[in-house]
């Protein structure tokens, strides 16, 4: 009888999937919180490093008014004009501002994300979209408070100040002690209402693509590994998804980040004197820029925090 195969009655099979599930092989993993802190911070500052050039054209075409009228005809002219004018440097000009606040911006980002979606994953470490989306929202708020406000506030009027006959910031530090010296803390914290909605949007929409295209990609196996291209590709996708969903809430940002951020008594009246003076098509102003630069981001940022947490796994025993 031990050589012949042993029958399982329909009753029995779930009890033995559970159990095979239950087993140390198939159990679980959950990326330690300090972990994705580290992860996120190296993937954050490598990233900015490759596409801020997209990030100063956005935000250029974004403060280009057209009552003003427009300085620029489009991406190509934007950059043309930045390099004769300036040279290719020009087009890092705010670099610092940002990549000083893009490796805490990340570590938040993914710090948070993962200490709540550990809480919420399932007994079989599975999460799944709804909460995915619960999750991004929440890291999105949380880097909106902590880091990206400021940091983008003085971003963006680095980069507009270049446009200045006279250009007053020197440098990075320089930049930050005017302006907390002139508008005191809140000159840093412009705009915090459209950042806080545009960063909890984008992490919203970006952690839920994510979450449903590897829940689809590993299928019953929560802890099947994704290849780095795979997950750039699921990365792309969620990039463009948050840009197409929430440019106008960074156009509206953008504006009230800028030096002429004075011309607007809140976030509700910036939305409402766009609509009115430039119309619709103006809250999609350097979606082009954006898309490249956002679809990029996402997708390195992905590669880079995976891979870097596959290494911590190895060199930094949490279990």
């Amino acid at each position: 009888m031990s050589g012949q195969p042993r029958f399982v009655s329909p009753f029995q099979r779930p009890q033995c999937l559970a159990a095979a599930a239950a087993a140390p092989a198939g159990k679980p993993t959950f990326t330690h919180p300090g972990k994705a802190i580290l992860a996120g911070g190296i993937a954050g500052g490598i990233e900015i490093c490759i596409t801020f050039p997209t990030e100063y054209v956005k935000t250029q075409l974004q403060l280009d008014e057209k009552a003003n009228p427009p300085k620029y005809k489009g991406v190509g002219d934007c950059v043309k004009q930045t390099v004769n004018s300036h040279g290719v440097r020009g087009l890092y000009r705010g670099l610092s501002s940002l990549l000083y606040g893009s490796i805490p911006k990340a570590a938040v980002r993914f710090g948070v994300f993962e200490f709540l979606s550990n809480k919420m994953r399932d007994e079989s470490g599975k999460l799944d979209s709804k909460r995915g989306f619960f999750c991004g929202l929440s890291a999105g708020v949380a880097e909106a408070v902590v880091v990206v406000c400021p940091m983008e506030t003085v971003k963006v009027k680095f980069i507009h100040d270049q446009t200045s006959a006279n250009p007053k910031y020197r440098g990075f530090f320089h930049g930050v002690r005017e302006i907390i010296r002139t508008e005191g803390l809140k000159g840093t914290y412009q705009g915090l209402t459209a950042t806080v909605l545009k960063q909890g949007s984008n992490q919203a929409i970006r952690f839920y693509v994510m979450t449903s295209l590897r829940n689809w990609y590993k299928g019953d196996d929560p802890n099947k590994s994704i290849n780095p291209l795979i997950t750039g590709s699921f990365g792309a996708v969620a990039g463009a998804a948050s840009v197409f969903g929430n440019t106008p809430l960074d156009v509206i940002k953008t504006r009230m980040q800028g030096l002429d951020a004075h011309k607007y008594k809140s976030t509700l009246d910036c939305a409402v004197k766009i609509m009115k003076h430039e119309g619709p098509k103006a809250f999609y102003k350097g979606t082009v820029p954006r898309l490249g630069r956002v679809c990029m981001d996402v997708a390195i940022v992905f590669i880079i925090y995976e891979e870097v947490v596959k290494i911590l796994n190895v060199v930094w025993k949490t279990d």
